[in-house]
């Protein structure tokens, strides 16, 4: 029988890139020349369960380089160093080298091995730099990446004195294997440390056909001798402390190391004695990597699809609020049957089938909506990167900028916070290279040399709003218009207004920047974040005013599985537009009609032109009613702009589940998926976004007779 350990090392790198987002944000926070030892201590064990969980699963690698951030870390708490920029600086990247680390690994990749070991020199340098003459040659004796050989001894205390090895009683608990720690490991990680031996101890183990593998029945008599720190010992057993029995002896000069193990073995006075076995501790493991070189492609592929599989973690008071709708589900089921069971089914059980339906509707719902809670995570999973990404521009473009965070436990679903993280990166990176000036620009304008970026979260109307503001120099319009015009994206004689040309910013290969940098220049960033974020139903605009910054304006729906639609009826097809989107549906008056020579109609509400949109002529499809007095216009808005849809009808509001179109045939404008009706049929759920562009391209083409057509 042979033991899964791959469900553990799921886990083990969820922990660890949790574990690094600690390191992260708590290093950014460490103030330099101040040894903070509560947030030191935080960084230390983060780094340390990495340690601990890297050498376990055999990637020794991590391990290796992980132990040197930790004696850097175990110095400054120590009070050994101090607490420096460079310092802070080298830790930080060196955190992003364990990220890339620990992504190859999980994708069964190759290591940068070049990379890995630039950024260790650097911590080692480090270390050597501030270190005793004593501490150097072991500094420069520090193994390669590629070596499991952690022999740092730089960290001694107090507890080597006088010590000249180590006996070390080791017994597992039963279910220490089960998990995912194997001893062997452990000995081979004492080894590294002195002159290391064992004597196994089976006199607890079970007859042959009573054995369970899963289960340790085995302990052993470890001798290590060496000046050793007892810390180094203790650390190698850390991640197993609460799963076995340990005790650590010290050798001392002041009798022999035979004598000291005789004494140790005295565990029990009642105890029979022990049948004792020499186990040779070079026994090799099979690792993960040497295993996967031997296995069928199609397994190798299988395997690695486990491991990229995605999780999320719940609130127990979640899963009890659906455990709990689950037994209502199953009282009203069995209130069902009983009904079903009647012989005769009279006028006196309707209404009992009436409530019983009700309350079955009553629980579907709730058990809906608590499913989707699952899914829900707080924004701040998204927002923790940009203190670090903030930290490294604003020192690369040398400007002050302090990032400014709020509404962090605004929830949205995680299918959207994976996909919304870039587009937010790349708001935030323009907000910093075009949106906030220098210092010396600043004080010359009146303004603090220290600029603000906030980003905010809240929900607001059933979608969620995310707000990335600055207090820079706003956007140029002049620029971005004589930009946009020698580019050919805006004709000579247009005029637009000030939001319009703003707008400009998020077309294809715009740019106003004057040098092309790794920063920004190239043209390739707006118009992908609106693409991005039109992807997840979502709309992007942008505010902004001379001299006091932007403000930009993300809208998404809370989840992209379920959608709150009104259905709509043109010709013979029903259609689904998002509840969101809506703004009023009203009456034809066709004296409010206005036809604009060669272009689309427009309907004059209030003071407000919106142009018509006629559906039946979008989607090829016959209208019920020829005359448009006859018809409905439900008006829309998305980014900030409206269009009026000519529909037949209104049907009433309900909650769709959203099928992909593009997965199931191909991407269409207009349309943003289907969903499946009560009776069986499918409906088209409208893409208001590209409705507007399709819009926008007929009233540019001058033709509302023959305008673009979306069929298939």
């Amino acid at each position: 029988m042979t033991f899964d350990m791959s469900q553990f090392l799921v886990t083990f790198y969820e922990e660890s890139f949790e574990g690094l987002d600690i390191m992260e944000t708590e290093l950014l926070a460490l103030d330099v020349g101040e040894a903070d030892l509560e947030t030191i201590n935080t960084i230390f064990r983060a780094a340390h369960s990495i340690k601990g969980g890297s050498g376990t699963f055999g990637l020794n690698d991590v391990a290796t380089f992980t132990h040197v951030m930790e004696t850097l870390l175990d110095e400054m708490r120590d009070g050994k160093r101090d607490v420096t920029q460079e310092g802070v600086n080298i830790l930080l990247e060196s955190v992003d080298v364990l990220r890339e680390m620990l992504s190859t690994l999980q994708a069964e990749e190759e290591l940068d091995v070049e990379r890995i070991a630039i950024v260790k020199q650097k911590l080692d340098n480090l270390l050597a730099g501030d270190s005793t003459e004593a501490a150097s040659p072991i500094v420069e004796e520090q193994p390669s990446v590629a070596e499991n050989n952690i022999t740092d001894t730089q960290t001694m205390d107090t507890s080597t004195a006088g010590s000249s090895g180590w006996v070390i009683n080791f017994k597992p608990h039963v279910g220490m294997l089960q998990t995912g720690n194997d001893p062997v490991r452990m000995f081979r990680e004492l080894s590294t440390l002195g002159d290391f031996s064992a004597e196994l101890d089976t006199s607890n183990l079970p007859e042959f056909l009573l054995m369970e593998p899963e289960n340790s029945a085995l302990s052993w008599v470890l001798t290590l001798k060496g000046d050793i720190p007892k810390s180094e010992i203790e650390e190698v057993f850390d991640w197993v402390e609460d799963d076995c029995d340990l005790t650590i002896t010290a050798i001392t000069s002041s009798f022999p190391a035979d004598e000291e193990i005789a004494e140790a073995e005295i565990i029990s006075e009642t105890e029979e004695p022990k049948p004792i076995k020499e186990v040779p501790v070079e026994t090799p493991i099979p690792q993960a990597a040497d295993s996967a070189t031997s296995e069928k492609p199609e397994a190798k592929a299988k395997r690695k699809v486990t491991t990229e599989a995605s999780s999320i973690r719940v609130s127990i008071d979640k899963v009890d609020e659906l455990i709990n709708m689950v037994g209502e589900l199953v009282i009203t089921q069995s209130m069902l049957s009983q009904l079903g069971e009647e012989e005769e089914f009279g006028e006196e059980h309707l209404e009992k089938l009436k409530n019983g339906l009700m309350q079955l509707e009553r629980n579907t719902r709730e058990m809906q909506e608590n499913v989707m809670r699952i899914r829900m995570l707080p924004i701040s999973f998204v927002f923790q990167r940009f203190p670090r990404l903030v930290h490294d521009l604003s020192g690369k473009l040398d400007k002050k900028i302090e990032l400014v965070l709020s509404g962090e436990s605004t929830e949205l679903d995680k299918t959207v916070m994976e996909k919304i993280g870039d587009p937010l990166v790349h708001l935030v990176r323009n907000s910093l290279d075009h949106g906030i000036e220098s210092p010396e620009v600043r004080l010359a304008a009146g303004k603090p040399e220290t600029g603000e970026i906030h980003l905010n979260a809240f929900h607001e109307g059933g979608n969620i709003v995310i707000e990335i503001t600055d207090d820079g120099a706003g956007l140029n319009l002049e620029k971005i218009l004589s930009k946009a015009k020698s580019s050919g994206i805006v004709g000579e004689n247009d005029k637009l207004v000030d939001e319009d040309i703003a707008d400009l910013i998020f077309r294809p290969g715009f740019s106003t920047a004057d040098v092309v940098s790794d920063v920004s220049g190239r043209g390739v960033g707006m118009d992908v974040v609106r693409r991005n974020i039109r992807a997840l139903g979502g709309t992007v605009d942008v505010k902004t005013k001379a001299g006091e910054g932007s403000v930009f304006t993300i809208r998404l729906p809370l989840t992209l599985a379920i959608l709150d639609g009104q259905s709509i009826v043109v010709g013979d097809e029903v259609y689904i537009v998002p509840l969101v989107a809506i703004v009023e549906s009203i009456q034809v008056d066709t004296s409010l009609v206005n036809g604009i020579t060669g272009q689309a109609e427009v309907y004059r509400l209030r003071d407000e032109y919106i142009p018509i949109v006629k559906l039946c002529d979008i989607f090829n499809v016959k209208p019920l009613h020829d005359n448009m007095e006859d018809g409905l216009l439900v008006v829309v808005e998305a980014e900030g702009k409206k269009v009026a849809l000519l529909v037949d009808d209104l049907l009433g509001q309900q909650q769709v589940v959203i099928k992909s179109l593009e997965t199931n045939f191909k991407s269409i404008e207009g349309i943003s998926g289907a969903t499946i009706l009560g009776d069986g049929t499918v409906a088209l759920i409208l893409d208001v976004t590209g409705l507007i562009t399709i819009s926008k391209q007929n009233t540019k083409a001058g033709n509302s007779k023959t305008p673009t057509s979306v069929a298939a």
